[in-house]
């Protein structure tokens, strides 16, 4: 009797689209998107803004006011 073993890394990518587990939770934005570390982002005041998901005129007006542009950690 055989028995058929597939490596975990390939059932949890099937399941979950990653190799390996995240270890990091998402953070949440202004307008509660989910935020990762690496994506753009804007902070003004202690408050961010995940980029991809304003219109351009959004992101010139928040620059405008003082908005800076950083990598989400």
């Amino acid at each position: 009797m055989a028995v058929d073993i597939q490596d975990p890394r390939i059932t949890r990518t099937t399941r979950t689209g990653y190799p390996e587990p995240i270890k990091t939770k998402p953070g949440k934005d202004a307008f509660d998107n989910n935020v990762y570390p690496g994506d753009e982002i804007l902070e003004i005041d202690d408050v961010i803004f995940l980029k991809e998901e304003l219109l351009q005129e959004t992101i010139d007006a928040l620059k405008m006011v003082g908005a800076e542009e950083r990598i989400a950690e």
